[in-house]
C-alpha cells in the first residue's frame, strides 16, 4: 500500500513525541519535555524515525536505529537516564527491552501507519 499523508514529518513527529511523553507519565518513567520545549537533536531523531517507519522499519528496527543513533551521539548504557551525562538504560538489544519499553517502539511505529494511512 502506497502510504500517503496530509501531514508533515515534524506534525507526525509532534504526535509520536506526544504519546510517548504521555506513556511516560502514566508509567513513572522519566519523560520528556513536550515538543515545542525539546532540544532539537531530540526533534531531530525523532524526524528520522519516522522516515525510517516510513521506509518500512518494525519497532525492532526502530528501536535498533535509535540505539545507533545514541551510540554515535556518545551515549552510553547505564541503570539510570541521565541525559547531562548522555546514560540511558534503553541502550540494549530490542530483545531485551522491558515489555514496558518495547511499547514506546509500537506505539511509534502504529502512530506513524495511522497518520499515513500505511
Amino acid at each position: 500500500m502506497q502510504a500517503t499523508t496530509r501531514f508533515t514529518i515534524d506534525e507526525i513527529g509532534r504526535v509520536c513525541h506526544e504519546a510517548n511523553r504521555a506513556y511516560c507519565i502514566v508509567n513513572n518513567d522519566q519523560a520528556l519535555p513536550e515538543w515545542d520545549l525539546l532540544e532539537e537533536s531530540y526533534r531531530e531523531s525523532t524526524r528520522i524515525g519516522v522516515h525510517a517507519v516510513l521506509e518500512g522499519s518494525t519497532p525492532k528496527e526502530s528501536h535498533q536505529n535509535w540505539m545507533k543513533e545514541r551510540l554515535y551521539q556518545g551515549w552510553k548504557f547505564g541503570p539510570v537516564l541521565d541525559r547531562e551525562r548522555k546514560v540511558h538504560p534503553n541502550l540494549i538489544p530490542y530483545d531485551e527491552l522491558p515489555v514496558n519499553q518495547k511499547i514506546k517502539d509500537h506505539l511509534f511505529v502504529n502512530i506513524v501507519k495511522a497518520l499515513t494511512g500505511m
